[in-house]
């Protein structure tokens, strides 16, 4: 029996403004008319893309989803090691929310009772991890991520990894330590929402390093989905293509420990063959041909 397919739009182009909207369109559905929108970046530091979400990635995609009929949007993220505040700040993020005319929650600014404890079953973390109330309340979670490798355990930081950052500072200390269960943790973190609409910007790509500083190789593509697994898996075949580290060369992607223990979770596709790569110009389809045979490998 097949199993179902999960699409994956994806866009070769060095333009932002042309390749997001492409992809939005190309994927075809609009989850967000009508809807609040919490937009979920990546700011884990304010250092350049890739380390960080490029602003003209989140202004373009603010303006597309404006387009796609979203009512309100409103950003939220929590940043680490540094206070989100600091990184909001030295990446213009104040400004550009004003004058897109978009809210802002800083989640580490959020009281107590902005916090839920989560306690998923068979989970890796000792006494389950507290997540931004905003997120579990949210009807409409849009995802935004960079495309890069984790020199500190995780291996690599796409759109599963993204969750970290709707956890609270204090579950850190317990993800860091877990050498042997981080990249499972990162994967059940996962269970407690499901995004709307996910767009990964791979203009450059982080191929060694990382999460904050790395080797940078220019890919030049832009992908847009819904399924965690597929959208992770298509950027494993990315970095694959590039030439990345070990970590990621010497291992089959479905092998790598966020994407199979989310598999197990059940929270997007079980295997590449249910992966499906949406495409509209000549380029673009012979790149994703190339990165499915990766995917099959």
């Amino acid at each position: 029996m097949k199993g179902v397919i999960s699409k994956v739009s994806l866009v070769k182009t060095s333009d932002r403004a042309s390749g997001i909207k492409r992809a939005l369109e190309l994927f075809g559905i609009n989850p967000v008319k009508g809807k609040d929108v919490l937009l979920k970046p990546n700011f884990n530091t304010a250092d350049p893309f890739p380390a960080s979400t490029h602003n003209d990635t989140l202004t373009h995609l603010i303006l597309n989803l404006r387009r796609m009929g979203a009512k309100k949007i409103t950003i939220g993220e929590r940043s680490g090691p540094p206070d989100t505040a600091d990184v909001l700040k030295q990446k213009g993020i104040y400004d550009l929310c004003k004058g897109l005319e978009v809210g802002l929650i800083n989640f580490e600014e959020l009281p107590s009772h902005g916090w839920v404890r989560v306690k998923p079953e068979q989970s890796h973390w000792r006494n389950g991890f507290d997540v931004a109330k905003p997120v579990l309340d949210s009807g409409c979670i849009v995802t935004t991520c960079c495309l890069k490798t984790h020199g500190y355990g995780g291996v690599f930081t796409m759109s599963l990894k993204l969750s970290v950052g709707i956890t609270h500072k204090r579950n850190m200390s317990e993800l860091h330590t877990s050498f042997l269960s981080m990249r499972k943790m990162i994967a059940e973190i996962n269970l407690v929402y499901k995004p709307s609409l996910i767009l990964l910007d791979g203009i450059e790509a982080f191929v060694d390093g990382g999460p904050s500083r790395g080797t940078r190789k220019k890919a030049d593509v832009i992908l847009a989905g819904t399924d965690r697994i597929a959208i992770d898996a298509v950027g494993l075949s990315i970095l694959k293509e590039l030439g990345s580290n070990k970590a990621i060369m010497e291992k089959n992607i479905f092998e790598q420990e966020q994407i199979a223990r989310a598999v197990e979770l059940g929270i997007g596709v079980k295997k590449p063959e249910e992966i499906e790569i949406l495409t509209d110009d000549e380029d673009s389809k012979k790149y994703a041909n190339k990165l499915m045979k990766i995917l099959l490998r």
